[in-house]
């Protein structure tokens, strides 16, 4: 048997396209799941524009932002019977025996490979899970909703667990893509006073962030990070898709402050660092995420804490995929779904 899949083919730009591939067949430590819903990340758009910097394991089905019904079981997965709802993490392939995932922070194993580019993702009917990246979803909490869990932990990832977010704090998110927008709403949930940048086309993106809480800044930014004393913003969030807004989120944040960067730019940073030490700047980096981070995020949603309702402009059928992606990367709107 065989199922339509959104498959990315070959690094050259513009090479995905729907194919029908084969139903996956589990082993014994795997579910087969039923998708029922898969985000379309930035990631996916970048290798369907040919310009990501990872390697890819082609051809490949994309989708790793997925939630879905577990329909078969494999021998070992104790607990995961047909008909659970649940959402999956990205980490399909981990070394068990690295001392990162004996420590719980698989998601720095280097051996890692993630649904969408190392093995096949969830843009098609059915997806082989470990069992092990598997979460159960409340009933109260919808498969679109679930569906962006894996865009929610990235942020919480970076601003919770890798920033240094104080209520009260005054922080600028640099970048108003789906990342950096969710980002913004976790520094508000923070207790931050939060400013968004971005471009002239970013308006409608950034009319979402407002929606949060959040400050839109496409002119002005310098002007909002030295309101006060002057010394600057005390955090930076730094979620564009270019090296160079390191440079302006080292402009921007106060001395003693901080940064955490966790958008992706394949280019050379190509400026000195001295800023960086002369102002005594915290910076660090911030890479997905891990199974303690999925279980508060899971909560965060289901209690409407968290509602990632605004981010979602658009639901369509996975034969409709090439219209989903132009519309999140022509930025009109910031996040799209497809239902398989």
């Amino acid at each position: 048997m065989s199922e339509a899949a959104v498959v990315n083919y070959a690094s050259k730009r513009h090479s995905v396209e729907l194919r029908d591939v084969p139903r996956p067949t589990i082993g014994p430590d795997d579910v087969l799941l039923e998708v029922a819903a898969v985000g379309v990340c930035g990631s996916d758009l970048h290798q369907w524009t040919g310009d990501h910097s990872w390697p890819v394991n082609y051809p490949v089905v994309l989708g790793h932002e997925f939630a879905g019904v577990v329909i078969e079981a494999g021998s070992r997965t104790a607990g995961w019977t047909p008909g659970t709802r649940a959402v999956s993490e990205t980490a399909a392939v981990v070394d068990l025996d690295c001392p990162l995932t004996r420590q719980g922070l698989y998601n720095l194993d280097p051996n890692r490979k993630g649904f969408g580019y190392g093995v096949d993702g969830a843009m098609t009917r059915y997806v082989r899970v470990p069992a092990r990246c598997l979460h159960r979803l409340p009933d109260g909490l919808s498969f679109e909703k679930a569906g962006l869990t894996e865009p929610c932990c990235v942020a919480f990832n970076a601003v919770v667990m890798n920033a240094a977010v104080k209520p009260g704090d005054r922080v600028v998110v640099l970048g108003p893509g789906p990342i950096g927008i969710l980002c913004a709403a976790m520094a508000r949930l923070q207790g931050a006073e939060v400013a968004v940048a971005g471009l002239e086309r970013d308006r409608t993106r950034l009319a979402v962030a407002k929606r949060y809480g959040c400050t839109p800044i496409v002119e002005g930014l310098q002007d909002w990070a030295r309101e006060g004393d002057g010394l600057g913003v005390d955090g930076v969030i730094d979620a564009a898709g270019v090296s160079a807004t390191l440079k302006t989120a080292i402009e921007l944040v106060r001395p003693a402050g901080w940064i955490s960067k966790v958008g992706w730019g394949r280019d050379p940073f190509g400026h000195s660092l001295d800023p960086l030490v002369q102002k005594n700047i915290t910076l660090r980096g911030s890479y997905s995420h891990n199974w303690p981070i999925w279980e508060r995020v899971i909560r965060l949603l289901a209690t409407g804490t968290l509602d990632v309702g605004p981010i979602i402009g658009g639901v369509w059928p996975l034969a409709e995929w090439h219209q989903a992606f132009d519309e999140m990367h022509s930025g009109r709107i910031v996040k799209a779904v497809l239902k398989p």
